[in-house]
Protein backbone atom coordinates (compact mmCIF):
# COMPACT_ATOMS: atom_id res chain seq x y z
CA UNK A 1 0.00 0.00 0.00
CA UNK A 2 1.41 3.26 -0.76
CA UNK A 3 0.59 5.86 1.69
CA UNK A 4 -0.08 8.92 -0.21
CA UNK A 5 -3.41 10.15 -0.21
CA UNK A 6 -4.55 7.29 2.76
CA UNK A 7 -5.73 8.19 6.06
CA UNK A 8 -3.60 6.61 9.16
CA UNK A 9 -4.64 6.54 12.44
CA UNK A 10 -1.13 5.93 15.07
CA UNK A 11 -1.88 5.03 18.64
CA UNK A 12 1.08 5.05 21.41
CA UNK A 13 2.25 7.88 19.31
CA UNK A 14 3.18 10.62 22.05
CA UNK A 15 6.69 9.54 21.22
CA UNK A 16 8.90 6.87 20.18
CA UNK A 17 8.07 4.48 17.63
CA UNK A 18 4.46 5.74 17.34
CA UNK A 19 5.35 9.58 16.72
CA UNK A 20 8.12 8.09 14.17
CA UNK A 21 5.34 5.87 12.43
CA UNK A 22 3.54 9.26 12.26
CA UNK A 23 6.11 11.55 11.31
CA UNK A 24 7.07 8.98 8.20
CA UNK A 25 3.55 8.55 7.07
CA UNK A 26 2.60 12.28 6.82
CA UNK A 27 6.10 12.85 4.79
CA UNK A 28 4.84 9.61 2.53
CA UNK A 29 1.89 12.46 1.79
CA UNK A 30 -1.00 10.66 4.02
CA UNK A 31 -4.60 12.88 3.40
CA UNK A 32 -4.40 12.61 7.38
CA UNK A 33 -2.73 11.49 10.49
CA UNK A 34 -4.28 10.46 13.70
CA UNK A 35 -2.41 10.51 16.66
CA UNK A 36 -3.21 8.83 20.21
CA UNK A 37 -2.17 8.46 23.44
CA UNK A 38 -2.64 8.93 27.02
CA UNK A 39 0.09 11.87 27.36
CA UNK A 40 -1.87 14.44 25.86
CA UNK A 41 0.95 17.64 25.80
CA UNK A 42 3.56 15.63 23.40
CA UNK A 43 0.49 14.36 21.50
CA UNK A 44 -0.39 17.62 20.46
CA UNK A 45 2.43 18.91 19.74
CA UNK A 46 3.16 16.39 17.11
CA UNK A 47 -0.24 16.51 15.79
CA UNK A 48 0.52 20.09 15.69
CA UNK A 49 4.02 19.52 13.89
CA UNK A 50 2.54 16.90 10.98
CA UNK A 51 -0.91 18.35 10.36
CA UNK A 52 -2.79 15.87 12.14
CA UNK A 53 -5.14 15.65 14.60
CA UNK A 54 -4.28 14.33 18.21
CA UNK A 55 -6.87 12.51 20.47
CA UNK A 56 -6.51 11.68 23.94
CA UNK A 57 -7.28 7.61 24.38
CA UNK A 58 -6.47 4.77 26.60
CA UNK A 59 -6.26 1.80 23.71
CA UNK A 60 -7.02 -0.60 26.93
CA UNK A 61 -11.01 0.56 26.94
CA UNK A 62 -12.52 -0.05 23.78
CA UNK A 63 -14.90 3.04 24.14
CA UNK A 64 -11.77 5.22 23.38
CA UNK A 65 -10.55 3.28 20.33
CA UNK A 66 -14.47 3.72 19.11
CA UNK A 67 -14.35 7.53 20.02
CA UNK A 68 -10.64 7.63 18.31
CA UNK A 69 -12.27 6.17 15.07
CA UNK A 70 -15.00 8.29 15.08
CA UNK A 71 -12.74 11.66 15.75
CA UNK A 72 -10.62 10.29 12.47
CA UNK A 73 -13.73 9.50 10.44
CA UNK A 74 -15.11 12.76 11.15
CA UNK A 75 -12.25 14.55 10.31
CA UNK A 76 -10.78 12.80 7.47
CA UNK A 77 -12.97 10.27 6.31
CA UNK A 78 -12.70 6.37 6.59
CA UNK A 79 -9.83 5.00 7.76
CA UNK A 80 -7.12 3.48 5.74
CA UNK A 81 -4.84 2.53 7.90
CA UNK A 82 -5.02 1.51 11.43
CA UNK A 83 -1.71 1.18 13.22
CA UNK A 84 -2.10 -0.63 16.85
CA UNK A 85 0.91 0.28 18.67
CA UNK A 86 0.43 1.07 21.99
CA UNK A 87 2.63 -0.73 24.33
CA UNK A 88 4.38 -0.92 27.68
CA UNK A 89 6.96 -3.81 29.53
CA UNK A 90 7.21 -4.45 32.77
CA UNK A 91 9.69 -7.32 34.18
CA UNK A 92 8.13 -10.46 35.45
CA UNK A 93 7.54 -14.50 36.07
CA UNK A 94 4.97 -15.95 36.84
CA UNK A 95 4.11 -14.72 40.25
CA UNK A 96 4.06 -11.26 38.49
CA UNK A 97 -0.07 -9.68 39.99
CA UNK A 98 -2.66 -10.61 38.71
CA UNK A 99 -3.00 -6.60 37.75
CA UNK A 100 0.28 -6.56 35.83
CA UNK A 101 -1.05 -9.44 33.88
CA UNK A 102 -4.09 -8.33 32.93
CA UNK A 103 -2.90 -4.61 32.35
CA UNK A 104 -0.25 -6.42 29.99
CA UNK A 105 -3.07 -8.18 28.37
CA UNK A 106 -5.38 -5.55 28.08
CA UNK A 107 -2.43 -3.22 26.31
CA UNK A 108 -0.93 -5.77 23.82
CA UNK A 109 -4.18 -8.07 23.10
CA UNK A 110 -7.17 -6.37 23.69
CA UNK A 111 -6.09 -3.19 22.33
CA UNK A 112 -5.85 -4.98 18.86
CA UNK A 113 -9.32 -6.58 19.40
CA UNK A 114 -10.52 -3.19 20.06
CA UNK A 115 -9.40 -1.79 17.17
CA UNK A 116 -10.26 -4.83 14.61
CA UNK A 117 -13.81 -5.04 15.75
CA UNK A 118 -13.97 -1.01 14.87
CA UNK A 119 -12.16 -0.88 11.13
CA UNK A 120 -12.21 -4.03 9.89
CA UNK A 121 -15.33 -4.80 8.95
CA UNK A 122 -16.17 -1.80 7.11
CA UNK A 123 -12.26 -2.04 5.59
CA UNK A 124 -13.27 -5.56 4.26
CA UNK A 125 -16.56 -4.10 3.28
CA UNK A 126 -14.97 -1.37 0.72
CA UNK A 127 -12.32 -4.11 -0.23
CA UNK A 128 -8.99 -2.19 0.90
CA UNK A 129 -7.26 -1.61 4.46
CA UNK A 130 -4.41 -2.35 6.19
CA UNK A 131 -3.80 -3.40 9.50
CA UNK A 132 -0.37 -2.87 11.58
CA UNK A 133 -0.07 -4.51 14.93
CA UNK A 134 2.95 -3.78 17.22
CA UNK A 135 4.06 -6.92 18.87
CA UNK A 136 8.04 -7.39 18.89
CA UNK A 137 10.58 -9.79 18.57
CA UNK A 138 9.26 -11.72 21.72
CA UNK A 139 6.52 -12.15 20.13
CA UNK A 140 8.12 -15.00 17.51
CA UNK A 141 10.77 -15.56 20.09
CA UNK A 142 10.42 -15.02 23.64
CA UNK A 143 11.20 -12.04 26.22
CA UNK A 144 13.96 -13.14 29.13
CA UNK A 145 12.98 -10.64 31.67
CA UNK A 146 9.50 -10.80 31.36
CA UNK A 147 6.78 -13.64 31.01
CA UNK A 148 3.95 -11.14 31.21
CA UNK A 149 5.42 -9.50 28.08
CA UNK A 150 6.34 -12.89 26.47
CA UNK A 151 2.77 -14.11 26.74
CA UNK A 152 0.94 -11.05 25.77
CA UNK A 153 3.51 -10.32 22.87
CA UNK A 154 2.96 -14.08 21.06
CA UNK A 155 -0.84 -13.46 21.26
CA UNK A 156 -0.67 -10.20 19.69
CA UNK A 157 1.44 -12.26 16.65
CA UNK A 158 -1.53 -15.04 16.64
CA UNK A 159 -3.83 -12.10 16.42
CA UNK A 160 -2.77 -10.44 14.11
CA UNK A 161 -2.42 -14.12 11.94
CA UNK A 162 -6.02 -14.64 12.39
CA UNK A 163 -7.21 -11.82 10.93
CA UNK A 164 -4.63 -11.60 8.30
CA UNK A 165 -6.26 -14.97 7.26
CA UNK A 166 -9.82 -14.40 7.90
CA UNK A 167 -9.42 -11.06 6.06
CA UNK A 168 -6.95 -10.85 3.55
CA UNK A 169 -9.47 -12.00 0.82
CA UNK A 170 -11.25 -9.39 1.32
CA UNK A 171 -9.06 -6.64 0.51
CA UNK A 172 -7.76 -6.18 3.91
CA UNK A 173 -3.82 -6.02 4.57
CA UNK A 174 -1.80 -7.06 7.80
CA UNK A 175 1.15 -6.42 9.05
CA UNK A 176 3.09 -7.16 12.33
CA UNK A 177 5.58 -5.02 14.03
CA UNK A 178 8.27 -7.41 15.45
CA UNK A 179 11.77 -5.55 16.32
CA UNK A 180 13.78 -5.98 18.92
CA UNK A 181 15.70 -3.33 20.37
CA UNK A 182 14.63 0.41 19.57
CA UNK A 183 16.10 3.90 20.96
CA UNK A 184 12.77 4.52 23.45
CA UNK A 185 11.97 5.44 26.48
CA UNK A 186 11.01 1.34 26.96
CA UNK A 187 14.62 0.44 26.82
CA UNK A 188 15.99 2.88 28.93
CA UNK A 189 18.10 1.26 31.56
CA UNK A 190 17.64 -2.23 29.55
CA UNK A 191 20.46 -1.20 26.66
CA UNK A 192 22.36 -4.31 27.51
CA UNK A 193 19.74 -6.78 27.39
CA UNK A 194 19.06 -9.88 25.15
CA UNK A 195 17.13 -7.76 22.88
CA UNK A 196 20.28 -5.55 22.45
CA UNK A 197 21.90 -8.16 21.11
CA UNK A 198 21.91 -7.07 17.40
CA UNK A 199 22.02 -3.60 18.34
CA UNK A 200 19.49 -0.75 18.71
CA UNK A 201 18.63 1.02 16.27
CA UNK A 202 16.11 4.64 15.68
CA UNK A 203 12.86 4.99 15.45
CA UNK A 204 13.38 6.47 12.20
CA UNK A 205 15.24 3.32 10.97
CA UNK A 206 11.85 1.62 11.86
CA UNK A 207 9.53 3.88 10.62
CA UNK A 208 11.37 3.38 7.20
CA UNK A 209 11.09 -0.39 7.45
CA UNK A 210 7.27 -0.47 8.30
CA UNK A 211 6.98 1.59 5.17
CA UNK A 212 9.03 -0.51 3.11
CA UNK A 213 7.01 -3.05 3.80
CA UNK A 214 3.50 -1.91 3.71
CA UNK A 215 4.58 -1.49 0.00
CA UNK A 216 5.17 -4.94 -0.40
CA UNK A 217 2.36 -6.33 2.02
CA UNK A 218 4.60 -7.82 3.22
CA UNK A 219 3.06 -10.35 7.22
CA UNK A 220 6.03 -9.77 8.90
CA UNK A 221 8.06 -6.17 9.41
CA UNK A 222 11.64 -7.15 10.82
CA UNK A 223 13.64 -4.11 11.20
CA UNK A 224 16.21 -6.27 12.99
CA UNK A 225 16.29 -8.88 10.00
CA UNK A 226 18.23 -11.61 12.20
CA UNK A 227 14.94 -12.03 13.75
CA UNK A 228 13.67 -13.88 10.84
CA UNK A 229 16.70 -16.30 11.08
CA UNK A 230 16.39 -16.97 15.23
CA UNK A 231 12.38 -17.93 13.83
CA UNK A 232 13.35 -19.92 11.46
CA UNK A 233 15.84 -21.97 13.54
CA UNK A 234 13.79 -22.19 17.04
CA UNK A 235 10.68 -23.77 14.28
CA UNK A 236 13.53 -26.33 12.93
CA UNK A 237 14.51 -27.84 16.51
CA UNK A 238 12.44 -26.15 19.55
CA UNK A 239 14.63 -27.98 21.74
CA UNK A 240 17.81 -26.74 20.80
CA UNK A 241 16.14 -23.51 20.50
CA UNK A 242 15.23 -23.95 24.21
CA UNK A 243 18.62 -25.39 25.18
CA UNK A 244 20.51 -22.01 23.46
CA UNK A 245 17.99 -19.69 25.75
CA UNK A 246 19.00 -21.60 29.22
CA UNK A 247 22.33 -20.41 28.20
CA UNK A 248 21.76 -16.86 27.60
CA UNK A 249 19.59 -16.55 30.44
CA UNK A 250 22.68 -17.79 32.46
CA UNK A 251 25.05 -15.68 31.02
CA UNK A 252 22.82 -12.67 31.78
CA UNK A 253 22.46 -13.31 35.27
CA UNK A 254 26.25 -13.78 35.59
CA UNK A 255 26.89 -10.31 33.85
Amino acid sequence: MKLAGKVAVVTGAAGGIGAAMARRFAQEGAKGVVVADLHEEPLRALAKEIGGLAVACDVGKEVDIVALATRAEERFGPIDVFCSNAGLVREGDEDSSDGDWALNWSVHVMSHVYAARTVVKKMAERGSGYIVNTASAAGLLTSLPSATYAVTKHAAVAFAEWLAITYGDRGVKVSVLCPQAVRTAMIQGREGGSASVDGIIEPEELADCVVRTMDAEKFLILPHPQVLEYLQRKTSDYDRWLAGMRRLRGRSRDA
